[in-house]
């Protein structure tokens, strides 16, 4: 069972307290920097960034003063949230044809919870010089797809904005 300090609970919900309100940062203020760090649209692509960017911020906090290596884990840890979060609202919304918001907060919750265990887990990683350029290597080519992605989203269904009405019954199959 990973160790769940009382820095590491601060900083779970502090991270995703930061997420929830990057959610409606591009409403606020809706230029080109805004959009960077937060979704312009109700997209599942457009959600990845309330999980990484906050969670890139909490990793660099939490292994400031730590090990060399010590943030592999987290580097290994943040593309796989996105995966996640990105096949859990696929399943949700696409196969299940879901539209509970209440679902999609706790879908959010779960993943990032994850995102806190898991390099917990793979502690074992920072030893791995390998493992952490590839985490490294993986974290900026998502980091680089959210940005590109941003501004020029593939047609695909992954990049819908989903806050239409009846937005399901148009989703090519």
């Amino acid at each position: 069972m990973p160790k769940l300090s009382g820095r590491l609970l601060l900083a779970f919900a502090v991270t995703t307290v930061a997420g929830a309100c990057l959610h409606f940062l591009y409403d606020l203020l809706p230029n080109p920097v805004t959009a960077l760090f937060s979704p312009v649209n109700e997209s599942l692509w457009e959600h990845g960034k309330i999980l990484f960017w906050p969670y890139l911020a909490a990793m660099l906090a939490l292994t400031r003063r730590g090990a060399p290596g010590c943030r592999t884990p987290w580097l290994l840890t943040a593309p796989l949230m996105v995966c996640a979060m990105l096949a859990a609202g696929w399943l949700y919304h696409f196969t299940l044809g879901g539209e509970a918001m209440a679902v999609d907060i706790g879908i959010y919750v779960v993943v990032m919870a994850l995102g806190f265990l898991l390099p917990q887990a793979l502690e074992g990683s920072c030893e791995r010089p390998l493992l952490g350029t590839l985490g490294l290597l993986l974290t900026l080519a998502l980091g680089a797809a959210l940005v590109l992605f941003t501004f020029l989203p593939p047609d695909c269904p992954l990049f819908l904005d989903l806050s239409g009405v009846n937005t399901w019954s148009t989703i090519p199959y």
